[in-house]
């Protein structure tokens, strides 16, 4: 799914040509659908579910042989021990295939995830992109990301150990909220456009442009 048409496109490249030409600083900008698949979140409610019909089963048994013998079996059947445990291991598969099933509904889906699973999955993402398109990619180690996950609704700002080692983190703070306030708007490249801008005063200030700098990373805003 696109997110950002070519106008956006070429306004976060600008934003960042612009930004960079007070600093020797790089900056990186990647927008990501979503940062994980949580196949693993999924599975855990299914097996979740079906424990829970198992153990309801095996507490409370009688309503569900009654149900049973009501559409299916007649009144006089009699029970053996090994027709009540495949039953309750058809339950508990059964309940396990159904919540998979449900889960292929996205909005369900993503409405199961709990957010501070989505907000690590959304950060470890990011540390990952960053050792891909910045880290050690620069001559003094002044690479900036700017990661935006469109499914977790979450951003990161994560920065190289030059620029690390003289920022604290909640500086960032400023960058992340003013970026943040344009995209709750559904201003998607404005927001993107206005976080670099704060990042880019920031490397500024402790990182001025050299006059023998080069650009090192691209300008144009990845999208994976």
């Amino acid at each position: 799914m696109a997110y950002i048409d070519d106008a956006g496109r070429q306004l976060v490249a600008a934003a960042v040509t612009k930004a960079e030409s007070a600093t020797s600083g790089e900056i990186v900008t990647v927008l990501a659908e979503s940062s994980d698949g949580y196949t693993d979140i999924a599975l855990l409610w299914a097996i979740g579910a079906a424990f829970t019909a198992m153990s309801a089963f095996a507490a409370f048994p009688e309503p569900f042989l009654d149900t049973w013998d009501a559409l299916f079996a007649g009144w006089g059947h009699q029970w053996t021990t090994g027709e009540i445990a495949s039953m309750v291991i058809a339950l508990g598969l059964l309940t396990f295939l159904g919540v998979m099933l449900v889960q292929q509904w996205q909005p369900l889906k993503w409405a199961l995830v709990p957010a501070p699973v989505r907000t690590m999955r959304v950060h470890d993402q990011a540390l990952r992109q960053f050792k891909v398109g910045a880290d050690r990619r620069t001559d003094g180690r002044t690479g900036v990301l700017i990661y935006l996950s469109m499914r977790e609704h979450r951003a990161e700002i994560v920065a190289d150990e030059a620029i690390a080692a003289l920022v604290p983190a909640t500086i960032w703070g400023e960058a992340m909220g003013d970026m943040l306030a344009e995209i709750r708007k559904g201003r998607l490249a404005e927001g993107l456009a206005v976080g670099i801008r704060d990042v880019g005063h920031v490397l500024a200030e402790h990182f001025p442009r050299a006059a023998d700098d080069v650009n090192e990373l691209p300008d144009r805003l990845i999208e994976v």
